[in-house]
């Protein structure tokens, strides 16, 4: 399932700006940390297959990607990296499947080269959390898909470091340069910058929190991201941290915008429900259902206050079809 797109349409010149700050300060060391932590996960995996000893690491390589996650554009957009790291919403159990079948077929399956070209719901840190925090127990000896999974995560992060180190973050810092075909002009910078944290915090509100919500006669709380790993608050409290922090580096002077999130931020640190798992009592559900509005207010206000300050406005959501 993609994340809903949208567009920008440019209007006066911008007054708050930064985009080198976000790309210099938010950007690259975010990548440079989520590459660091993949390549101590992988290392890990390659010591020892005991899901405990492998907890912590991937615990801070999922830290490290909700710092980044954000970001759909570049290199993690290439070659279906970003859907590959982190594939979720998986309704059909896409990925569970997959990895029986790798689990059981050919070893050579899981040689780092066609490994790369298996499923993307068998992959990244969905498919690895199935493995030291199993639903069931698995079909066979897991440690082999462990560490190809480790391994392939590791690759796809310094993939995505180096380029955007050696290339991209030259392309989004040079706009109008002879031969930059990415970004014309300062505002095209700005408007993918714009538009990253408009469909995030869409996603937060109506994806990682909605559907764990499901509807009032009908909670899900099984549907929430990460369940297993427990992460599910802790993934909304990541991204809001680093979606506001994108916020005070290209619009510092955005105060309605920097309170929204403020105020979200103290909503999901007081609620102590790590999975969703109370979304099936009203009481429960209520908590979870003021901090999606909070959610969603942060969004309005960043629409309205960083639209006006960076001169770009919301078009139209492209997975509304219209």
């Amino acid at each position: 399932m993609c994340r809903p797109l949208l567009a920008a349409i440019f209007l006066a010149t911008p007054a708050l700006a930064d985009y080198r700050e976000v790309v210099e300060g938010h950007i690259l060391p975010g990548y440079a940390a989520f590459a660091a932590a993949t390549d101590d996960l992988a290392e890990k995996a390659g010591e020892s297959c005991d899901a405990e000893a492998l907890k912590p690491a991937y615990q801070a390589a999922f830290d490290a990607w909700m710092a980044v996650s954000h970001l759909h554009l570049g290199p993690a957009d290439e070659k279906g990296r970003a859907l590959a790291i982190a594939f979720w919403p998986d309704p059909k159990g896409l990925g569970a499947k997959a990895q029986r079948g790798l689990l059981t077929g050919d070893p050579a399956a899981l040689a780092p080269e066609a490994f790369a070209d298996q499923s993307v719901a068998a992959r990244g840190l969905m498919g690895l959390e199935r493995l030291p925090y199993p639903d069931e127990p698995p079909a066979a000896d897991p440690c082999a898909l462990i560490r190809a999974t480790a391994g392939d995560l590791a690759r796809m992060a310094g993939e995505i470091e180096a380029e955007w180190r050696d290339g991209y973050a030259d392309l989004m810092l040079s706009p109008g340069a002879a031969g930059n075909a990415s970004y014309l002009t300062e505002q095209e910078v700005r408007q993918a910058l714009f538009t990253q944290l408009a469909t995030a915090l869409e996603f937060l509100a109506d994806t990682r929190l909605g559907r764990p919500l499901g509807t009032f006669d009908r909670p899900r709380p099984e549907r929430a991201e990460a369940r297993a790993s427990g992460r599910s608050l802790a993934n909304v409290r990541a991204e809001l941290a680093a979606l506001r922090d994108l916020t005070a580096r290209l619009a510092p002077e955005a105060a309605d915008t920097l309170a929204a999130f403020d105020r979200a931020i103290g909503l999901a640190d007081k609620l102590d429900d790590p999975v969703f798992a109370a979304v099936a009592d009203p009481q429960g559900r209520l908590k979870v259902e003021i901090l999606q509005g909070a959610v969603k207010t942060a969004r309005d206000t960043a629409v309205a206050e960083l639209g006006k300050d960076l001169g770009v406005s919301i078009g139209f959501n492209a997975a509304d079809g219209d």
